[in-house]
């Protein structure tokens, strides 16, 4: 195991380096998780640890999202937690693990670390589900135990379509893989909602994973949790225990005043990611245009290199960019062979930063 590709680039960056290199939220907390944890202050008494699984409360309220059973929910600290018990469970030693490429860092590193084998399948146009190609990589990956899907995409911001995720479900049902489909972004959508797993496919399909950490601009809470059939999540369970025994009992306070109030807070965030693509779009529209316009979701820009910049530079560019114009980005090789020739500018920020960071990374593209 080796440092995030993300971690490494703020490694030795400069004093007044901006980053546009984070994937998190940087706009207010909303009132309603402020409101839940304010409530700590004035508590006299024990702070217990709560179930294993999680306040109930919780739990019942991520089922009722999801128009799942409670029995078909696992809350964990962070979606970043349920992946790591998810692939402790199901990607044995040996197997193939089929992940995006380019796609999440962490998903190649899990199925390492569990004795597995990362197999990249390569994405469609603008990032989406490929299903065909996807279909091809599981019939050539013999004792494939697992199958990650991601969308809306980190890095691509792709899309999967109800007949995409049809197609995989029912590829995976045949080869016997443990499909996973990692939706935090699903409702920072911009124009239209985006498909989801279950509702293409049916709960049945595969696990579905959330979190408070994007939609709901709460990172710092760490609660997340994944849906779907029991039979997969109670040996994971046991898992996510052993990790970190329950999610914090103030964060999931928090989390449940969040989804409880959703109507209002995920029109909110989708707002913010508005904003952030409109300041792209005023203060650096060559950017834009060289990525081929807005994203259909999320707060990534997929940006190619500039003209006359060869694709096997890209890390080396990143770097330039970072130390000449003190701006921080991701190199597109972090996600995967695929993502040579491109940078992940993260747009999810606070706005006087980002503005600031564009602003900077802008003259890098001129003519």
């Amino acid at each position: 195991m080796t440092l995030s590709p993300i971690r490494r680039m703020a490694l030795g960056a400069p004093e007044g380096t901006v980053s546009l290199a984070l994937g998190e939220p940087g706009w207010p907390v909303p009132a309603e998780a402020r409101e839940a944890l304010a409530t700590l202050s004035t508590q006299v008494g024990p702070l217990p640890y709560g179930p294993n699984g999680g306040s109930p409360e919780l739990v019942a309220q991520v089922a009722a999202v999801h128009g799942a059973a409670t029995s078909e929910v696992m809350l964990t600290a962070g979606s970043q937690a349920a992946l790591f018990a998810l692939f402790q469970t199901w990607a044995a030693p040996g197997s193939r693990v089929l992940v995006p490429d380019p796609g999440f860092v962490s998903y190649a590193s899990l199925a390492r670390l569990c004795g597995a084998d990362p197999v990249p399948y390569r994405l469609g146009d603008h990032g989406d589900l490929d299903a065909e190609a996807l279909v091809d990589a599981l019939a050539g990956a013999p004792h494939t135990s697992m199958v990650v899907l991601n969308h809306p995409a980190n890095p691509t911001g792709g899309m999967a379509s109800p007949a995409a995720l049809r197609a995989v479900a029912a590829a995976c049902a045949r080869a016997g893989a443990v499909l996973v489909s990692d939706e935090v972004y699903r409702e920072l959508w911009l124009v239209r909602p985006p498909a989801g797993l279950h509702g293409a496919a049916g709960l049945g399909a595969g696990l579905v994973l959330g979190s408070v950490s994007k939609a709901f601009g709460a990172p710092g809470l760490r609660v997340g949790w994944a849906v779907g059939p029991d039979r997969l999540l109670a040996p994971a369970r046991v898992v996510h225990n052993a990790m970190t025994t329950a999610a914090a009992r103030p964060s999931q306070d928090a989390a449940l005043a969040l989804l409880r109030a959703r109507e209002q807070v995920l029109p909110d965030a989708r707002e913010q990611v508005r904003r952030r693509w409109e300041t792209l779009a005023r203060v650096a529209p060559r950017l834009l245009d060289a990525a081929g316009g807005r994203a259909r979701a999320g707060f990534y820009l997929w940006l190619p290199l500039p003209e006359g910049v060869a694709a096997q530079d890209t890390e080396t560019f990143a770097l330039r960019v970072r130390d000449e114009g003190l701006v921080t980005t991701v190199p597109g090789t972090a996600f995967g062979a695929r993502g040579r020739g491109h940078l992940r500018v993260s747009l999810g920020g606070p706005l006087p930063e980002l503005e600031e960071g564009l602003a900077r990374l802008a003259p890098w593209w001129e003519a």
